[in-house]
């Protein structure tokens, strides 16, 4: 790569240009579990993995998707936290040749059977708490076999017998349903020989999905090569930690792609331990800091915020950590420097989105910390600062204005969207929506975002998705909801109501109607009742300037 601005930046170690291994991430696994098979891969409630079990486990699986009837290209729907069978099933299912689809397990049956549909999911791994809410899902979807997870699977002894609760079969067991099968079940009846398929570097690999502002979700995708090489550039930015036998907690979910590139295949591709985190709160986090002393911490803003909170703290020494890494939202200045003074490591911001693998920048290892900033661009990611009006022409320094990259790690593009795809990717570089600016070092601040979401305890919320739904209540007449400044999340979502003529209706009434149709980190928080909603001179509602309202308030 040429020269950068922000390559003076660098720290020494980082390069400014990666020779890549041109090798997937389902043969990086195999290639673990050859160099480090005695080391811990997964931690799981005290269960412990190491690389030569997950490497068997993985190929069983995707032995076992093989006999079901999956072939190339199928996609495989994944609704699940983070337990052991997440990491078995993303990369059973590339040993298989099949496509993973990554699915929120909070989202509702709305959510999922849009989804569903659209990426054209065969097979559906969840756990079997949800199981009946997607066997009843299934005749409404393209759903064929369902695969039920439990929690309890991989629990150890004697922590299986002292949670009766969880017995396998609890929340489903279906066994005269067609086409639903158990996980163990299949495992345990799978070939561990190799399959003998491994997917080419251009092959789709990835169909994770992003909301949209003027609809539905849609779905991104990724090919092997930008999922392996985006996890090549964030490797050589931590260049440090490269094979070292680390550990690292797995707060964020392996469904977004902060977990799924920064903890599960960063950890792969290093033979790192992953520390299974499946419902992160602050407590559970600090509970699992202290037992098994991950060197490597990162979590949303939320979970910083509430740690610092919690009496426990200070109890502890945390000198174990490395470094804390923050992602998926804004971090406040003064969690940084309240997390610094309890802990004495660093916290590191990365910017990114799904559209970038993961990555765009980063703040340097071992380097500046500039608050406010996001950090610098990772090896072989280009970014400019590009005008607001045409999205022609390049800003100067410290001026703002939208945020575009390119770079092996971009997406290819939006999954039956071609017109999406082409009004986001321009001449190779991908319009991130987001406006910034860019100082002299190289380091980029997000000052606003150019469309309209929400981003609330680390959760991209589209507001339109939360309109929709609160247009289609018969009391209400419009509806705009926004994202407000927030202590604890960031932004929290406020909705903004005119109600019909005549008609009324209590924020109860109102949670109980969005909880039914909505993930319960989108149901809004706050309800403002008007007469009337601004508009533009066409009708368009002016969600921009409510917004501008909401900060102006929480400015006096």
């Amino acid at each position: 790569m040429e020269e950068r601005l922000w390559h003076k930046s660098y720290v020494k170690g980082v390069p400014t240009s990666i020779d890549f291994k041109k090798t997937t991430m389902p043969e990086f696994m195999g290639i673990s579990a050859e160099r480090f098979g005695n080391r811990t891969a997964l931690i799981f409630m005290g269960k412990k993995i190491s690389y030569s079990q997950l490497d068997e486990m993985c190929t069983r699986f995707a032995n076992a998707l093989i006999d079901l009837g999956v072939k190339k290209g199928d996609r495989v729907g994944l609704l699940l936290p983070n337990i052991p069978q997440v990491v078995i099933a993303y990369y059973g299912t590339w040993r298989a040749g099949a496509v993973p689809v990554p699915n929120n397990p909070l989202y509702t049956d709305r959510e999922l059977e849009h989804q569903f549909n659209d990426s054209g999911t065969t097979v559906l791994v969840t756990l079997d708490l949800l199981a009946p809410r997607m066997l009843a899902l299934k005749p409404k979807t393209k759903l064929k076999k369902i695969i039920s997870a439990h929690i309890n699977d991989y629990l150890p002894f004697p922590v299986k017998q002292l949670y009766p609760m969880l017995k396998k079969g609890m929340y489903c067991k279906y066994e005269k349903e067609p086409d639903y099968y158990e996980f163990l079940e299949l495992m345990g009846g799978a070939s561990s020989k190799p399959t003998g398929i491994n997917p080419a570097l251009d092959d789709l690999a990835l169909i994770p999905y992003t909301g949209g502002t003027t609809g539905p979700s849609k779905g991104v995708m990724l090919t092997h090569k930008n999922i392996s090489y985006v996890t090549q550039m964030a490797q050589s930015w931590f260049f440090d930690f490269v094979d070292k036998p680390m550990r690292e907690l797995a707060t964020f979910p392996f469904f977004h792609m902060a977990g799924f590139t920064a903890v599960m295949n960063i950890s792969v591709i290093n033979g790192w331990t992953a520390v299974l985190v499946p419902r992160p709160e602050p407590q559970a986090v600090l509970d699992l800091m202290v037992k098994y002393k991950p060197e490597i911490v990162p979590a949303v803003p939320t979970i910083y915020v509430g740690l610092l909170e919690l009496p426990d703290l200070k109890k502890h020494d945390l000198s174990f950590v490395t470094g804390f890494f923050s992602g998926a939202a804004p971090l406040a200045l003064e969690t940084i420097n309240d997390l610094k003074k309890a802990t004495g490591a660093d916290i590191v911001e990365a910017y990114g989105m799904t559209e970038s693998s993961t990555f765009i920048s980063v703040t340097p290892w071992r380097g500046k910390l500039k608050p406010g900033s996001v950090g610098v661009p990772i090896p072989e990611c280009d970014v400019k600062i590009m005008d607001l009006e045409t999205g022609k022409k390049e800003m100067p320094i410290g001026e703002e204005g939208e945020v575009i990259f390119a770079g092996p790690h971009r997406l290819e593009g939006y999954y039956n969207r071609p017109d999406e795809t082409k009004n986001s990717i321009v001449d190779g570089w991908f319009y991130t929506g987001d406006i910034g600016k860019m100082d002299e070092d190289g380091y980029i601040y997000i000052v606003d975002r150019k469309k309209d979401m929400i981003i609330a305890g680390g959760y991209n919320i589209y507001p339109r998705d939360i309109d929709e739904v609160l247009f289609e209540h018969p009391k209400i007449m419009e509806a705009c909801a926004v994202g407000v400044p927030d202590k604890y999340r960031g932004e929290t979502v406020k909705a903004f109501i005119v109600m019909k003529e005549g008609e009324t209706i209590t924020e109860e009434e109102l949670n109980k109607y969005c909880r039914d149709k909505l993930a319960a980190y989108k149901v809004p928080k706050i309800y403002e009742f008007l007469d009337s909603l601004p508009k533009s001179a066409v009708g368009k509602i002016l969600r921009r300037e409510l917004r501008d309202l909401e900060v102006k308030k929480d400015g006096k």
